[in-house]
């Protein structure tokens, strides 16, 4: 029996959500320093990548797609509640992190940019090119962003020591 188009599109889609979901909250979680905004992300970015999931799966890379979407929505989210009510997001709310506690840390306080690719670039083992694409920016702002971020957690663990 083969499934018709409408059949495929769910089953192939929830392979996808069950492969890439929670990486893709974990990482969001990273970037944006918090577990309860990268799950609310990741949550809004696989529904959104769902809904568009015919385009979406013909990316060569949906997950980076699917990365940056939450990212968006997350920036957009934190920009509205702080117009409307203050949010106190935790500095670092990642609880089992796979960086040492210093390292996150010192990612924690550098730019979200320069986080995002450093996320996708340690985290996620993602090479320069995956990163810019999801990201959409040129391949070489994914390498200056990458040095200035290494250089910037590097400098906040030496004062550390």
């Amino acid at each position: 029996m083969t499934l018709s188009g409408a059949e495929a599109v769910p089953r192939i889609f929830e392979e996808f959500y069950r492969g890439k979901r929670d990486h893709l909250a974990r990482a969001l979680a990273m970037t944006l320093r918090s577990d309860e905004l990268g799950s609310e992300a990741a949550d809004e970015a696989m529904t959104r990548a769902y809904q568009r999931w015919r385009t979406v799966s013909e990316y060569t890379n949906p997950v980076g797609w699917t990365y940056r979407v939450g990212l968006n929505w997350a920036i957009s989210r934190k920009r509205k509640a702080k117009r409307e009510v203050p949010v106190d997001l935790p500095e670092s709310a990642v609880e089992d992190s796979d960086f040492i506690p210093e390292v996150e840390a010192a990612l924690s306080e550098i730019p979200l940019e320069q986080r995002a690719v450093l996320v996708l670039r340690f985290y996620l083992d993602w090479d320069i090119e995956r990163v810019a694409e999801a990201l959409r920016i040129p391949t070489g702002t994914v390498k200056s962003r990458q040095k200035r971020g290494l250089e910037a957690v590097e400098r906040r663990l030496e004062v550390r020591r």
